[in-house]
Order: structure tokens, then sequence, then C-alpha cells
């Protein structure tokens, strides 16, 4: 009697075969019960390199667990999507090509779906073994966490006030259904890296009264190369996911004065911020107020951009 198909695994790749095949070798080394049905469905994003040589590779080592998928449409939330619609399960699990997962890892993130418990997921991402971070780069302080792919709200249960992130999370798959798919007008594509496609989905999901669950028993660990531990690259990664805020909840509607699409305490805030960041003499806090200086200057870009569309 075939096993029915519980959890599809969505795995999206653009170039990047060398750290994929090490995702999917800790895949494969998922300890799950007999009568657990699950799958790997790989996104091929349009690779240019070995990526589907190497995928091909676990679909004939292990069949019926891995799958490959092409998606030609260049960006993130393109393949996120195919994904979705191309996935088996009743569960929909999310992650990325850099992470290494522990063998309870996908056991643990549903479990809590199975019964029935909550409608979403997010498990404990922490930084690749080893990772150790510069003295001017606090691991606990707030810019951190969403560039380097971090999630770890400690070693408790609980319910989630905030959506998980793309690479360590899952769904019922009639959330789909339900509220929609992925926004393509998010995620990192060609010419643009505004992301938070992840977690526009998790918080329109909350926004509609769904409840969503942290399990830090479901732990996976994310690669940080060195070009992430650089100033300029949290700067324009919260610049970024400014913009894409903006580009998610739009003009807020009880605001009246507006300068060139631009509502004008943003102006207020980033004179503030930046004198802030100018005048402070602890290190720390200064590229704390910097951080919000260059979310101020996102923000203030895209309300400009929206002013030009209409």
């Amino acid at each position: 009697m075939p096993i029915e198909m519980q959890v599809t695994v969505i795995l999206c790749t653009y170039n990047r075969c060398e750290s994929l095949a090490k995702t999917m070798a800790s895949l494969s080394a998922l300890k799950l019960p007999e009568s657990f049905g699950w799958e790997v469905l790989v996104v091929d994003n349009n690779s240019t390199d070995r990526t589907r040589e190497v995928v091909e590779t676990f679909c004939h080592r292990y069949p019926g667990h891995f799958r490959y998928l092409l998606e030609k449409q260049q960006g993130k939330s393109y393949a996120l999507n195919a994904g979705v619609r191309e996935s088996r399960g009743k569960i929909l699990a999310f992650t990325d090509d850099d992470v290494i997962v522990e063998p309870t890892w996908l056991l643990n993130l549903t479990a809590s779906l199975m019964s029935g418990n909550c409608v979403g997921v997010g498990g404990k991402t922490l930084p690749e073994l080893g990772f150790t971070p510069p003295k001017w780069l606090g691991l606990q302080r707030p810019y951190v966490y969403g560039p380097l792919g971090i999630f770890d709200l400690g070693d408790t249960p609980s319910e989630l006030t905030q959506p998980p992130f793309g690479n360590n999370m899952a769904y019922r798959r009639e959330m789909f259904d339900t509220y929609g798919h992925f926004r393509t007008e998010l995620g990192p594509r060609p010419g643009s890296e505004i992301r938070s496609e992840d977690t526009e989905l998790g918080q329109r999901i909350l926004r509609a009264g769904q409840h969503l669950r942290y399990e830090p028993s479901a732990v996976l660990y994310h690669a940080i190369p060195a070009n992430r531990v650089q100033k300029e690259y949290l700067l324009t990664w919260w610049a970024a996911k400014s913009r894409a805020d903006v580009l998610e909840a739009g003009v807020p509607s009880d605001t009246r004065l507006l300068f060139f699409g631009i509502p004008l305490y943003l102006f207020r805030r980033l004179i503030v911020w930046t004198l802030r960041w100018i005048l402070s003499l602890d290190a720390p806090k200064r590229f704390d107020n910097q951080v919000k200086v260059w979310c101020l200057t996102g923000a203030i870009k895209e309300h400009f951009a929206r002013s030009q569309w209409r």
C-alpha cells in the first residue's frame, strides 16, 4: 500500500550547486518514521551551473524523496509559487540552499501541524557551526537576525506573534488556497534585492487571526558568508527591507501631509536619527542609529517611487 504524501519540503535554488549539495545531503539524513510520507522538491530558478546534475544525483540515489522542477521565470517568489503548485504534501515546509538541517528537523517542525494545533510553524535557525562574529557585531542586536537569516526566540515553544523566516517554516497547504501565494513584487529577482516575500505571507496569515507556533526543537544552521558580515551589507539589506515594508503596507490611511508622495513624518525621523548617528560615541549604538537612517532612506525612496507610478 503506497504511503500518503504528508510533507513536501520546497527548496528554491539559483546557481549554488555546491552549497545545495550539502543541504540536500543533510536532508537525505532526516530521521523519520517509515510511515511518514515526505519529499523534497528542488525548484531550480533557471541556474546556469551544475544545479540540475546535483539534484538528479539525489533523485536517483533516493527515489521518491527528491524531485527536480525548473522555473524559468526569474525571481524567488516565482520559484516558491511554482513549488507550491507542484507540491504533493498536505503540509508545505520551506528551507534554503545554504543550510544544514538537524536529522530531527522536519519531524519536529511539522509535529504540531500534524496534530492540528496551529496552521504554521517557524523553527530555530542558528548561525553555521563554528561561526565567530566580529567584535563590532553582537548577534543579539536587533539589526542582525534578518540579514543573517537567524531566527532564535529561545528554547521554549510558544505562539508566534511575528512571522517566521523562509529558511525554516512550514504551513498547512490550505493556507495558500485561502490566503494566496507569495507576492511576486517581493523577493529577490534580477534588478531588485527587495525581500520579505516570506514574512509578508506570515503577516497576512497572522492578520487573518490564524495561529502560528515557534518550535525551537526544529533546528537548522544557516551559512554566513564573509560578505554578509560587513556593515555595508547590513545597511543595504535594511534599506531594501524598508522598501519592502512600504510595498507591503503602502501609505497609512491616516497620513495627510505628503511631499511627492512621501509622508512628512519620515523626514522628521530622518533628521532625528541622523543627529543621533553623528553624535553617538558608543560604537554599537552608533551603528544601530545608522541602520535606522538607512531604513528611513529606503522607505523614503520607495514612497517616492510609488508616487511616480500613480
